[in-house]
């Protein structure tokens, strides 16, 4: 079967029409078990709410207005309708902090029709280097793999030494994780004499451009990427038509201009809004602060859900280093932590397509020990590694750039 089920391939008008027939029983839903949302659509009729451009007039709750919610009303700002116990198997923490419950149901984040698009099926042994602590991404795709069948080896990440022993012995056909690491653990593989079993590859958290996904190719391995956040789960999936990301059958997704709540036209750059019906964590038009935009026509693969051209930056300055998201708030915190610091500008570059972050601070009190003790700090805060350069007082430029990020996929 090439399509996961039958709802990929329905029309249009038929798919808009359930969406929104589902849409008011979701706001109810979040207004009576979500406290956050009592107060933000308290004089919203849930009701009215049938179309787009009544969904359109509602608030957008943006991350950087979700982390201070958390902060204020731990652990999920109001939003959550789930409790510890039954209904909240797990909960993790990505950078911020930010704190997500994981529901009990069965593929909780919908990726498992991002797997079968790329080739995922029952019977694969999937070797899924996702992170198995703190954030969601190795649960995200185990419980997806889990849900079409496979079984999983959570190798999680690093030790690439194990990772290359374990492939030799089990003979996974199947990857999950970054594609970097999945070039670490290949380029590894060659020099140890290990033949990589994979023939068929699921990548997300990093760029992925033609670039990479040719090279793998030429290696045997198909790979296919997804867009997908701790938070909302899958937004869209690439497919073999390998023309931009098909947005997921039960989330309502808007291309808005930057700051505003405002749809854009077709085709124009702007913050990917999505509402999901999750009735666990049931967010309504949550900014997820990344760039798209929407492409015309429908895939050539059969699905006829829209379409968008893919993550295409931030519409601010928080980025995704390594698969994990950095906030201006987290450098701020680096600088408060160390009184010799001035200001400082964390610049994200990528030479031999390997994210590398640098933080540069002014300082007139450099020398080693404080580079340790900052490069100590970056790690604590962010969960990556960094490296520090100082520069002279007053020499950053006064443009209030927190985070430079320079990575180019040419």
């Amino acid at each position: 079967m090439s399509h996961y089920d039958d709802r990929e391939t329905r029309a249009a008008g038929a798919r808009e029409d359930e969406l929104f027939a589902r849409l008011p029983a979701q706001i109810a839903h979040a207004k009576a078990n979500a406290p956050a949302f009592a107060g933000l659509l308290a004089d919203v009729d849930p009701e009215a709410v049938t179309s787009r451009e009544a969904l359109a007039r509602l608030p957008v709750i943006r991350k950087s207005e979700l982390l201070e919610r958390q902060k204020a009303a731990r652990p999920f700002g109001g939003f959550a309708a789930a409790h510890w116990g039954r209904d909240c198997r797990r909960v993790f923490a990505s950078p911020g902090p930010l704190y997500e419950p994981e529901g009990a149901r069965a593929d909780y984040y919908r990726l498992a029709r991002a797997l079968h698009a790329a080739g995922f099926r029952e019977g694969d042994l999937v070797h899924n280097t996702f992170s198995y602590h703190f954030t969601p991404a190795g649960s995200m795709m185990e419980t997806a793999a889990h849900a079409l069948g496979c079984t999983v080896f959570p190798a999680g990440v690093g030790q690439t030494e194990q990772q290359v022993a374990a492939l030799a012995d089990l003979q996974p056909n199947a990857y999950t994780g970054t594609p970097s690491f999945l070039r670490i653990i290949l380029d590894k593989a060659a020099e140890l004499g290990v033949t990589p079993s994979f023939t068929k590859a699921f990548v997300s958290g990093e760029a992925f451009p033609p670039s990479q996904r040719d090279a793998l190719a030429a290696r045997g391995i198909q790979a296919y990427q997804a867009y997908a956040t701790a938070d909302i789960g899958l937004i869209a999936y690439e497919t073999p038509a390998r023309e931009g990301m098909v947005v997921d059958e039960d989330i309502i997704l808007e291309i808005v201009r930057p700051g505003t709540g405002d749809p854009v036209a077709p085709g124009e750059v702007g913050e990917v809004v999505v509402t999901t019906f999750n009735p666990d964590y049931p967010l309504i038009r949550f900014g997820t602060g990344d760039l798209s935009a929407l492409l015309p026509g429908e895939s050539p693969c059969g699905r006829t859900n829209l379409r968008i051209k893919g993550w295409m930056g931030r519409a601010d300055q928080t980025t995704k280093i390594k698969g994990m998201f950095v906030h201006p708030s987290q450098v701020a915190e680096i600088v408060r932590r160390h009184p010799e610091l001035a200001r400082a500008r964390l610049v994200v570059d990528n030479p031999g397509l390997n994210d590398r972050m640098t933080l540069h601070c002014e300082s007139a009190a450099a020398d080693d020990a404080l580079a340790a003790a900052v490069a100590a700090s970056i790690r604590e805060v962010t969960k990556l590694r960094g490296e520090v350069a100082f520069c002279a007082p007053a020499s950053l430029a006064n443009d209030g750039k927190v985070i430079d990020d320079l990575r180019k996929y040419d």
